[in-house]
């Protein structure tokens, strides 16, 4: 008898063992990614950078889990070019689209050939979805209604969201289906015409939580990335029934706090399901707030003078090369691996996101094309990862996708301003009378110290000279396909 208790003890340990040894029952190490993604959303719109009327208490927890960049940038202040670098690692010059914004009837898309963060890890056996906006391209007469213009040609394995923003006249809210052929195969339409759906565009926000809930919840055991790219608070500000009226900072508060609501729901989730630790989550926003609007009275908005969010402390805003266009709030959280509650200023940027999350997941950087981000792990990681950073030089793209300013350490220099509001605030730049700035000490970019620095002009002269020389020669996978 008891020979035979020790025979069943063995075949039992030994059952275990192979199961332990058994790929397929091992058990997820690969960290999940979260990135969020708001619209138009202001350095300045948060209660953890010092905005005293928006509560965002879940954003707060998120920066307290993980490191606050002060100094987080996007490459560009406007829409499709501002996705594309985040997708890419890439400068929007790269792109071939040609411009900043790509609307619904435009021909031309992010190109097959680049390789998306959704692409990279779904190939190392991520599951993938898309929960928001895309603004990377759009189906049409202009382009035969190619497949090639939407999330699932680019890694994506499911998206519900909309392929525009959410204010153009014919902006639709479309959703991935195997069996759906509207507008394309692949996909059908949940609702057209947004902006004057006032029911539709009031549940996106709430929409987007609940796909990206259902979506973690059924990914849980298998490593997954979900894209969050919430098209609030891009005007026109739409906000659910059960938020309405309850910010001190009126309608613009509202979607703040729904917004923040809606991360910490999800948060809830990756906390319920015991996964937590073990996910990387991004958080960030395209560009700058639209301060075009901030003004006026009587728009296709309606008043928007109290609907705009806050650049403060940095000039201007969307639409410009001033540092509200492109300083965004920009938090890293992994608390398995990332030391929490940290303000990091290195600067950093967007380009960043895409080789540092393939270098911690193990997929290989694409080759035959420029990669212009870092691998930062050494700023998130530093005790683990000894390696010195390459320097911070980085481009400010402008509504052609071409330089128009240059930051280099502390200092950038503008060759021509850009701005939507038309406000040049007393300066003129060009390439050869630039304006030069020390952007840690001078915030605002108030005072032009060109003639004090000759030196650091010529030199940031020729970093922009040899950058346009580059992305000329390289081109775009539209010119070379």
């Amino acid at each position: 008898m008891k020979l035979n208790h020790l025979k069943f003890l063995s075949i039992a340990l030994l059952v275990v063992a192979m199961a332990c040894n058994n790929p397929k029952t091992k058990k997820n190490t690969k960290p999940n990614v979260i990135l969020f993604y708001l619209d138009d959303s202001g350095y300045g719109d948060f209660a953890h950078n010092g905005n005293p009327t928006i509560k965002t208490p879940n954003i707060t927890k998120l920066k307290e889990s993980g490191v606050n960049f002060t100094q987080f940038y996007v490459t560009s202040p406007a829409c499709s070019a501002s996705r594309y670098s985040l997708m890419t690692g890439r400068y929007p010059g790269r792109s071939g689209l040609g411009s900043w914004v790509i609307g619904p009837d435009a021909s031309k898309h992010i190109h097959e050939k680049e390789i998306t963060l959704a692409e990279g890890l779904k190939s190392v056996g991520y599951k993938t979805g898309l929960f928001g906006k895309w603004h990377l391209g759009s189906p049409n007469k202009h382009n035969q209604f190619s497949k090639k213009t939407l999330p699932l040609a680019h890694g994506f394995d499911q998206w519900v969201g909309t392929n525009v923003s959410h204010d153009y006249d014919n902006a639709m809210l479309l959703k991935s289906n195997p069996n759906g052929k509207n507008p394309i195969s692949g996909y059908e339409v949940i609702a057209k015409n947004l902006p004057s759906n006032i029911k539709t565009s009031e549940e996106l926000t709430g929409l987007c939580t609940k796909a990206t809930i259902n979506f973690i919840e059924e990914n849980k055991k298998s490593p997954f990335f979900a894209y969050v790219a919430f098209n609030m608070p891009h005007l026109g500000l739409f906000v659910s029934d059960k938020y309405k009226g309850t910010s001190r900072n009126g309608v613009l508060g509202d979607v703040m706090e729904e917004l923040d609501a809606s991360v910490g729901d999800i948060m809830q989730t990756l906390e319920n399901a015991g996964i937590k630790e073990n996910t990387i989550v991004i958080f960030a926003s395209d560009n700058g707030p639209w301060i075009k609007f901030n003004n006026q009275s009587d728009t296709k908005y309606g008043d928007t003078r109290l609907q705009v969010g806050y650049a403060t402390p940095f000039r201007d805003g969307k639409g410009s090369t001033w540092e509200g266009g492109h300083r965004v709030p920009g938090i890293i959280s992994w608390p398995a691996k990332i030391k929490g509650n940290r303000n990091e200023q290195t600067p950093v940027s967007t380009l960043d996101i895409l080789p540092t999350i393939f270098k911690i997941t193990g997929v290989a950087l694409p080759k035959e094309r420029t990669i212009d981000g870092r691998d930062i792990r050494s700023i998130l990681m530093p005790e683990k990862h000894k390696n010195k950073l390459d320097e911070f030089k980085f481009f400010y793209s402008y509504s052609d996708n071409q330089p128009s300013a240059i930051r280099k350490d502390a200092w950038k220099l503008h060759v021509r301003i850009g701005s939507q509001t038309e406000n040049d605030y007393g300066f003129t730049a060009s390439k050869n009378t630039p304006l030069l700035f020390q952007v840690e000490k001078d915030l605002g970019e108030r005072i032009d110290v060109a003639t004090k620095h000759p030196e650091k002009i010529a030199e940031l002269q020729r970093d922009l000279e040899n950058f346009e020389k580059q992305i000329k020669k390289e081109g775009s996978f539209w010119q070379t396909n």
